[in-house]
């Protein structure tokens, strides 16, 4: 195990919670149904157009980090958020595996490139936190950089918030029956093939180490300026939505202020008539 931090929060993923908090299915509550879920992600997309007209005029610069198992959903819940905001303001660093110069570089330095600038959101879909994860699990890195990484990181991010950056980190939980049935999905769904990776079928035998490498990391690292969040989401759309409600409650932005705009008059046509040009149209099929 890691040496320890130091540096604990004080309560936002008690000393307990993280060893088997999510090896098991909460099936107390019904899968929530379509409709109310549509409703209340209406409803919170303003509120991300709000926190993103905030972003821009008042210069922040967020980080919002998604790690978790594998099938837990980082990938919908991030496009859920993205998808009525700015490509401009809201930025998705997925980065591939390193390459041999990257390497060859400081374990973070891959990562800070991809920091935000004054009025910029930047997700994570995955981070440096693969170190502690997927890294330790697969034998990809000796255990002792491991450690390091685990006794340097809470000083990497306080730098980062020194700085002025607004540190948010989610863990995603899924329970072991769940994940299966989501890798089944993957397999049989031409849709969703893409998400099967040959790292997915080799990680799927080993839910107990990354059990063991998520407590660590979640000990290790969850302090006062950037702690973690866990987020149960066996039920998609429930999980969905009570972390973008999270993430609004995070961010001090101000309601958004409709300004009253009307459309102006359209300039008159001066003789315009549109060209018999020989092009090229899609067809009509539907």
């Amino acid at each position: 195990m890691a040496k320890k931090s130091g540096k604990k929060s004080g309560g936002t993923v008690p000393a307990a919670a993280p060893a088997g908090a999510g090896d098991r299915a909460d099936t107390a509550t019904p899968p929530m149904k379509t409709k109310p879920y549509e409703k209340q992600m209406r409803l919170l997309h303003g509120e991300l157009v709000a926190m993103q007209e905030w972003v821009k005029s008042s210069g922040a610069k967020i980080i919002v980090v998604f790690e978790g198992r594998d099938t837990a959903g980082k990938g919908g819940t991030i496009k859920r958020i993205t998808e009525r905001v700015s490509p401009r303001v809201f930025r998705i660093a997925a980065l591939p595996a390193p390459t041999e110069r990257e390497k060859s570089q400081m374990y973070l330095q891959r990562y800070v490139s991809h920091f935000p600038a004054a009025g910029e959101v930047v997700i994570f879909d995955r981070s440096w936190y693969n170190r502690a994860g997927v890294e330790r699990v697969m034998g990809f890195t000796p255990m002792e950089h491991v450690e390091k990484f685990l006794e340097q990181v809470p000083a990497f991010e306080k730098a980062m918030v020194d700085s002025g950056i607004l540190l948010i980190k989610y863990w995603l939980e899924v329970g072991p029956d769940e994940q299966t049935r989501r890798l089944e999905g993957r397999i049989h769904d031409p849709r969703k093939i893409w998400k099967l990776s040959d790292m997915d079928l080799k990680s799927y035998s080993r839910w107990f180490d990354y059990s063991r490498a998520r407590d660590d990391m979640l000990r290790e690292t969850d302090t006062s300026w950037a702690p973690w969040y866990v987020a149960h989401t066996d039920d998609k759309k429930r999980g969905r939505l009570n972390i973008i409600t999270h993430l609004l409650s995070q961010v001090p932005y101000r309601p958004l202020v409709l300004a009253d705009i009307e459309l102006p008059k359209r300039r008159p046509a001066k003789g315009y008539v549109e060209p018999n040009l020989p092009l090229r149209y899609v067809p009509e099929k539907f």
